[in-house]
């Protein structure tokens, strides 16, 4: 594929061609990459967040399954004849967006039932060192996706550098809600509040991507 203006110069085109097809090389890499990080840290997070009874850390790590569909759908996108079709794009988008909505319901339910039934989550070393380790990283994969993204035109890559942006944020709120129940009982509550924030987002997150804002721009 060659875009933009080369002035008929055959070596700018074939140079812009290159530039092109390593970009979209990147922007696989980075996909399975994000991929295995949602991926491995939503089992791990679910699996933790179940055992000591943490809705936030749950419901965050099933949100990580969502945005793992955003990194699923740049490798589609890119992949063979899918790779300049807009119309496969625009369906990956949707199935995002139902994604999220389908998590949301349940998140919420078991946040309020957590704050109603005053449900003590208990202290999670496993889930502090994961959203911790969230929190430095995707930030890094974000900047790089959205980077590729800008260079290739793809609203679907720089979608997927929010989304992972997305998923640091959360981190950040899941990480204080467990430091902070790990050091004082009484704040047993914080954990189901950020449940129902993560509920919140999920939503609102649904509705940009189904609209086709979730590129961020």
């Amino acid at each position: 594929m060659v875009t933009g203006h080369h002035d008929g110069h055959p070596h700018a085109m074939v140079t812009a061609d290159a530039e092109w097809r390593q970009n979209v090389q990147w922007a696989r890499l980075l996909a399975w990459a994000s991929l295995i990080v949602l991926l491995t840290e939503g089992a791990v997070g679910v699996w933790e967040g179940l055992a000591v009874g943490s809705i936030a850390l749950t419901g965050w790590a099933l949100g990580g399954g969502s945005e793992g569909l955003a990194s699923a759908m740049v490798l589609w996108r890119f992949t063979g004849d899918r790779t300049l079709s807009q119309t496969a794009e625009r369906f990956a988008q949707r199935g995002v967006a139902v994604s999220f909505w389908l998590i949301a319901p349940y998140v919420a339910i078991e946040s309020i039932g957590g704050l109603l039934g005053r449900h003590h989550a208990e202290t999670s070393v496993i889930g502090i060192g994961l959203t911790a380790v969230a929190l430095l990283l995707m930030p890094v994969l974000g900047w790089a996706n959205r980077r590729v993204g800008a260079r290739l035109k793809s609203g679907a890559t720089r979608g997927e550098g929010t989304q992972n942006y997305l998923c640091a944020a959360q981190a950040a709120g899941v990480l204080l809600g467990l430091a902070i129940t790990a050091a004082w009982p009484g704040g047993w509550w914080l954990d189901p509040v950020v449940g129902l924030a993560i509920a919140g987002i999920a939503v609102w997150q649904g509705i940009r991507v189904w609209n086709g804002h979730n590129c961020g721009c």
